[in-house]
């Protein structure tokens, strides 16, 4: 199962340039926040309002060159429209880009909603 991150297209590039991927989270709280396919959504109507220029990354686990857990949602509850009792996924370290599969643009539809690309 593939696990997903969403973040700017600046970032992206920069982490393509250095071979890595580290969010601002990695600093601040010590992992960086990742989601399935069902919780993409709910976090991004959350969290990335009124923001543009977003990339969905498309992660493979097994190619984690560092360590992966399953926790509760950071900071308590789930966003909206996710169940209480799913986990998220935490990478705990730098994303090394080979285990990055896929990336797409993340954009919202005509009335602001993000739509989950198809991949």
């Amino acid at each position: 199962m593939m696990i997903f991150h969403i973040t700017t297209s600046e970032a992206w590039q920069a982490a393509k340039a250095s071979g890595a991927y580290r969010a601002p989270s990695l600093d601040a709280e010590g992992f960086i926040h990742c989601s399935t396919r069902e919780q993409v959504l709910p976090v991004a109507e959350n969290f990335y309002q009124g923001q543009d220029g977003l990339m969905l990354l498309v992660i493979n686990p097994d190619r984690l060159d560092t360590t992966l857990k399953w926790e509760p949602p950071a900071g308590g509850g789930p966003p909206p429209g996710v169940d209480e009792d799913k986990m998220f996924p935490h990478v705990y370290g730098e994303i090394n880009v080979e285990a990055v599969v896929d990336t797409v643009s993340f954009e919202r539809n005509s009335a602001g909603n993000f739509i989950m690309p198809a991949i």
